[in-house]
């Protein structure tokens, strides 16, 4: 659980847990409000980290100011981005949610250079780009029949605006490096504070509050809960801290190429020629994106 692993395995962990979770997620879509489904998921989180914080004796005692920064970032990373792109998953295909929340890696670099300052060097512009393109060209032929209906527009707004979330949340995270908050303790308070913020808009909007007790949603909802949030969670963070928000936000990119494979595997994905191009331009893009110096970070 002590994250101490070199910078590379954290950084494959990431790609690997988050590009698997995409999968676990369609079980996730069904029977169950999604506002009380990312409420039971960062519950459950909260939980193992919170029992495992309690076992390492580990302090969660933080300032009022320290808990309102984690009660943003909760909201922002824990809640509001999930319920957004499972809403936008009713109208868009999962594969087009994630090129959508791929763009999180531009919009952080904006964001990063509006805020903090931080420089776009040609590399990174280079490595991000390729990257993005190579996201369109492997869902090439979704994008090409993209339809600007109605419902279309909504998934496609509904999408952005958790992308934004997701954005505000990185740069919370990076914000709270100058209280040096444990990562485990932050994690424990933030999805607490997402999963609460979850459930009250679910209760807001008047919905019943539901479950269900099938096998593929529970074990889906473990999964989703010990790996996509406890562990990938607790690693981005850290890769956060690392080499910055930047480098670390392009796992996004990457997960989906990830979750091509699986879909491959258990879903019977065809592939072309694009997909490959685009496997093959994201590759590339993270060898400019990710050096060496980088990956040997302790």
């Amino acid at each position: 659980m002590k994250l101490l692993m070199s910078t590379g395995v954290l950084y494959a962990l990431c790609v690997l847990i988050w590009g698997s979770t995409w999968f676990a997620i369609e079980y996730q879509l069904d029977g169950v409000a999604h506002e009380y489904s990312t409420f039971y998921r960062f519950a459950l989180a909260a939980l193992l980290l919170w029992l495992y914080c309690l076992v390492k004796k580990l302090p969660l005692k933080f300032n009022l100011l320290q808990h309102l920064w984690l009660v943003l970032l909760g909201v922002c990373m824990f809640s509001l981005n999930y319920m957004l792109l499972y809403h936008a998953q009713e109208y868009l295909s999962s594969a087009m949610a994630s090129v959508i929340f791929s763009s999180v890696l531009i919009v952080n670099i904006i964001n990063s250079r509006i805020f903090f300052k931080t420089p776009i060097t040609l590399r990174l512009a280079i490595g991000s780009t390729l990257g993005l393109i190579g996201m369109v060209f492997i869902f090439w032929d979704e994008l090409n029949n993209f339809s600007l209906e109605n419902t279309a527009i909504l998934g496609l707004t509904l999408a952005i605006l958790g992308v934004l979330a997701a954005s505000i949340g990185n740069l919370v995270s990076v914000q709270t490096q100058k209280y040096d908050l444990p990562v485990i303790q932050m994690n424990t308070y933030g999805m607490a504070y997402g999963a609460i913020f979850s459930l009250l808009v679910g209760l807001a909007q008047g919905k019943e509050i539901t479950y269900n007790l099938s096998a593929s949603y529970n074990i889906s909802l473990v999964y989703l809960a010990l790996f996509g949030s406890v562990f990938a969670f607790g690693c981005y963070l850290t890769l956060l801290r690392r080499i910055g928000v930047h480098k670390a936000s392009y796992a996004v990119v990457l997960f989906p190429a990830v979750a091509l494979i699986i879909s491959t595997l258990f879903e019977g994905f065809q592939w072309t020629w694009t997909v490959a191009t685009g496997i093959a331009l994201i590759a590339l893009g993270n060898v400019f994106v990710i050096n060496r110096k980088d990956l040997r970070k302790p």
